[in-house]
């Protein structure tokens, strides 16, 4: 079978090459550019929990020492600090013990060391062909395939199973399948420096509304100071709706005033390494998907006010269209699963939108909703902080509980503390081989995930209990599943009582809960996650059918 096309080596178009490889899906990634990146301090990322997680299991590659994970999170308005938040990691548990979770920090680091790290992955990988200095300028989709064809020194045409489209905000492949782009232009404007200093509070990141004193040009509302590795801190200024320009003289002195502001004394001494204005639009598509050709990251949406990061969800629909695209690729096309990717995607993001629609207008002076979102400085305050630390409707990952793909009607379904559609906890489990990992790094692979909660199991030997109490049982179910599936065994997990039995998707959604081992309706949720019967199965159960009652 033909390859993938993706259209565009950017971290989503990159991550989508990388996460099929791992499927065993081969790909060609269209790359306009010449093959890497420029340094450029002033671009950077904040992951959250997840997207984090997904990098490091793709490049095997310790974030943590390319980026900086916040030690804290500080709010101030003019002189008063309005709430501090701590990141610190827990003292180790006592064996076999879960520790209390604490707040994860997320993790920020430069698009340009993100990105290299994921080119260096993608070199390893066999699957994957980089065509670089090839850009896109036709497509033609037939029932069984898509041809594209794309200019420069390597002008060609080039021959794919399916083309996802992670060519960013000006689309070609959006604009050649006639895929309108509504939204709005410009909802916020952002000066943005990266210079090396210190400032008083190592680690930790800074929103700082309404500074005191007084600012050069026009008024900084907003000012936030994320830090990098190396002494490296990304200041952000909030500008108003005005274009005026940004001036390099301008931005030197907004810098110089804004050190001072904060160490109450002489501008510290301070290299300025990057420089740029970062205007945030807010856009969506109106189709994810045309026949075998997707859209995916920038290409279908737009966002990143209030302090959230369009990134985040770009690299969440290339692991959400990843899993379904391999399934389709190794087991021929199932459309119920291929539609849901638009499905479950977009009516995720555009519930960020109209979240952050509802909030821009009471957070940056109009009237908006006054009568239902606080309006006092910390109820200003607490929005920030919800999209900054990815939080709350703004904020926060998105789960499917409404997805075409959600089981319906599943008797022995129980409640836990991750509802149907959510991304789970990551919890330790004990693997198949016996070795202990954690929930997340089992994920990304095709195969769906059983979970049985089993007090005692992390204490004991793996012989001691694989063969005993509900485990044949449950592992002859798992067996007998339409899909691949891997067995764990977990301690705990939080809201679930022992002998629980969670299915999760591969990408790391909960499909549901079973009170105990329910072989039917575990068959029944798995079935109900890969689309429902595939239709030449239904085909063949209908024709069996048909032949007992005619038999009878």
């Amino acid at each position: 079978m033909d390859p993938v096309i993706i259209v565009g080596a950017g971290p989503v178009g990159l991550t989508l090459a990388l996460a099929l490889a791992r499927q065993e899906v081969p790909s060609v990634v269209l790359d306009e550019g010449p093959g890497k990146d420029e340094p450029r301090f002033a671009r950077t990322v904040v992951l959250r929990e997840d997207t984090a997680a997904l990098m490091e299991r793709l490049t095997c590659l310790r974030l943590d020492e390319a980026g900086v994970r916040w030690s804290g999170w500080r709010s101030v308005r003019r002189r008063q600090v309005m709430r501090e938040v701590d990141f610190d990691v827990p003292e180790d548990s006592e064996p076999g013990v879960e520790a209390a979770p604490a707040p994860t920090a997320p993790l920020h680091v430069a698009q340009h060391v993100l990105t290299g790290a994921l080119r260096a992955a993608l070199a390893r990988e066999r699957l994957v062909r980089i065509a670089v200095d090839s850009r896109l300028d036709g497509l033609e989709q037939e029932p069984s395939g898509v041809t594209a064809h794309t200019r420069g020194p390597q002008g060609t045409w080039w021959r794919g199973s399916y083309l996802v489209a992670c060519d960013g905000p000006r689309s070609t492949v959006r604009k050649l399948q006639d895929i309108r782009f509504p939204g709005r232009t410009a909802v916020e404007r952002h000066a943005v420096a990266a210079l090396r200093t210190e400032l008083p509070w190592p680690g930790r990141a800074l929103l700082h509304r309404t500074p005191p004193w007084r600012t050069s040009g026009p008024s900084a509302g907003e000012v936030t100071a994320r830090p990098l590795p190396d002494g490296v801190w990304r200041l952000d200024w909030l500008l108003p709706p005005s274009k005026d320009l940004v001036t390099p003289e301008l931005l030197v002195t907004r810098i110089r005033e804004t050190l001072t502001g904060w160490t109450d004394g002489a501008t510290p001494s301070y290299e300025l390494l990057d420089t740029g204005v970062h205007i945030v639009h807010h856009r969506l598509a109106r189709r994810w998907r045309v026949g075998r050709v997707f859209l995916a990251g920038d290409a279908a949406h737009l966002l990143g006010a209030l302090g959230t990061q369009g990134l985040d969800e770009g690299l969440r629909d290339a692991d959400n269209l990843a899993w379904k695209l391999a399934l389709a690729w190794h087991h021929g096309p199932h459309e119920p699963l291929l539609d849901s990717y638009q499905a479950e995607r977009r009516a995720v993001v555009a519930a960020r939108l109209r979240a952050a629609d509802q909030v821009l207008p009471v957070l940056r002076g109009g009237k908006g909703l006054r009568a239902y979102v606080p309006v006092t400085a910390r109820g200003h305050d607490s929005l920030l902080t919800d999209g900054h630390l990815g939080q709350g409707p703004v904020g926060a990952p998105g789960g499917y509980a409404d997805s075409p793909l959600a089981p319906r009607h599943i008797e022995a379904e129980v409640p836990v503390d991750t509802p149907p559609g959510a991304p789970v906890a990551d919890v330790r489990v004990t693997a198949e081989d016996g070795t202990f990992v954690r929930l997340r790094d089992r994920l990304g692979r095709g195969a769906l995930l059983v979970v049985l909660i089993a007090p005692g199991t992390g204490v004991w030997e793996r012989r001691h209990w694989v063969s005993a109490g509900l485990m044949p049982r449950l592992a002859a179910a798992v067996t007998a599943l339409p899909h691949p599936a891997e067995l764990l065994v977990a301690e705990s997990y939080p809201g679930a009582a022992a002998h629980t039995v969670l299915l999760v998707r591969p990408d790391g959604h909960l499909v549901t809960a079973l009170n105990g081992v329910r072989p039917a309706d575990l068959y029944a949720a798995a079935e109900a996650a890969l689309g429902g019967p595939r239709e030449a199965e239904a085909k063949s159960e209908a024709k069996a059918s048909a032949s007992a009652s005619s038999a009878n």
